[in-house]
């Protein structure tokens, strides 16, 4: 920090930690921030932002040194605020020590990032989110989830809530499907009062954009600034629908890539009650060998059709892995096709789409690239779907 000259201390920082929603939550905030006038830098699992102009980075939290050469930047380029995902491994390891959030938001808690590698046990993990609200001033805690009380002791957190009483409420909530548009509207009370349209589909990014309705409450913005920002986010990668491709059908690319993610994922899509739903999906290699047979489980046991193509398959054997999950496809005995080939199977998929079908494509979401064999090659699922889309106008 010092050597960068003490960026943090010149800037509004907003912390977001979670198990999940990190990114989507900093994207909406971010959006909102500009929407009100404020030029914001963003660093998380997608890298560092100063507007548009992106910046790779290692970790969803960076290193001490990379973050505060990132502050150092982003102050330089006329950025007031910085939104960043805050993970528990980047409290563990202090590469936030010293940082002062303005704004600090829990999200929620889950059994994940326990291994060797990341936190111990549970405990260590749950205490890493706490770290962030010992350097917090302002706090906001998403209430539907377990913790909250325990994350952010000894603050006075303003709360945000789907299903109890809260600072910030919702009610009236609606599927929305049309054209160009998957998302949801609903009503909102207390810290504001009016109606949201969200361009993202299911009921855990509406608990994401009530985090962020509450950091905007906090910082005096008005509920117009808000209402005109949400509808425009879209976050690369995490039910990210792809608008260009709506004269063929709904195409969405999202970042799940186990079991649980994708259950929930077909869940939340069947709430819209298509005519089908088409999974596109394989899964990495050298990875737990389990996620095959689950993946395909629950694909068996609730889509239409599922697509069976490479991921990054690194130095495993594509045809065991493509031969694992139809394993558990066959236990209810699910229809599939298999095109190892991903960008055929991404054709193939928008030429047997039909109207009223969503199709979901997982496990790559953000990533530009496929990795085989030790070598990360280009490869762009939403570039490919533009350009196959773009032919068949």
């Amino acid at each position: 920090a010092a050597w960068f000259g003490y960026p943090a201390e010149q800037l509004t920082i907003i912390g977001l930690t979670g198990t999940k929603g990190k990114t989507t939550t900093a994207a909406m905030t971010k959006k909102i921030l500009e929407e009100a006038g404020f030029r914001v830098g963003m660093i998380g699992t997608m890298g560092a932002f100063i507007g548009d102009e992106k910046t790779e980075t290692q970790n969803t939290t960076p290193e001490s040194f990379e973050l505060h050469s990132l502050f150092r930047k982003m102050l330089d380029a006329g950025c007031t605020h910085v939104v960043m995902e805050a993970s528990s491994q980047g409290f563990k390891l202090k590469r936030t020590d010293g940082i002062r959030f303005a704004y600090g938001a829990f999200l929620n808690l889950s059994t994940d990032h326990i291994s060797p590698a990341e936190h111990k046990d549970f405990d260590e993990y749950r205490d890493g989110k706490r770290i962030m609200f010992t350097q917090t001033d302002v706090a906001v805690a998403n209430t539907d989830t377990d913790h909250w009380q325990y994350v952010t002791a000894g603050t006075n957190p303003l709360t945000v809530s789907i299903h109890h009483p809260a600072d910030l409420t919702v009610s009236d909530i609606e599927s929305v499907w049309e054209t160009g548009i998957l998302g949801s509207r609903f009503s909102v009370h207390g810290a504001y009062s009016g109606d949201i349209l969200l361009n993202m589909p299911g009921i855990f990014n509406i608990s994401n954009a009530l985090v962020a309705m509450a950091i905007a409450s906090a910082m005096g913005i008005d509920f117009d600034t808000v209402a005109r920002a949400l509808p425009k986010v879209s976050v690369k990668g995490r039910t990210q629908l792809i608008r260009e491709a709506s004269h063929i059908g709904t195409f969405i690319i999202d970042y799940a890539h186990n079991a649980l993610s994708a259950e929930s994922l077909i869940e939340m899509l069947k709430s819209y009650n298509p005519k089908r739903i088409i999974l596109l999906f394989g899964t990495g290699g050298n990875r737990a060998k389990q996620r095959r047979y689950d993946l395909g489980l629950a694909a068996g046991r609730s889509a239409d059709l599922s697509i069976l193509t490479n991921d990054n398959v690194r130095f495993d054997d594509p045809d065991e892995i493509i031969s694992q999950i139809i394993e558990g496809i066959n236990v209810y005995g699910g229809k599939y096709e298999v095109i190892k080939d991903r960008e055929k199977a991404i054709h193939r998929a928008m030429d047997i789409c039909q109207s009223g079908d969503i199709v979901a494509l997982l496990g790559k979401g953000h990533e530009e690239y496929q990795e085989i064999k030790g070598v990360k090659y280009p490869f762009s699922e939403e570039k490919i779907i533009k350009e196959y889309a773009a032919k068949k106008l």
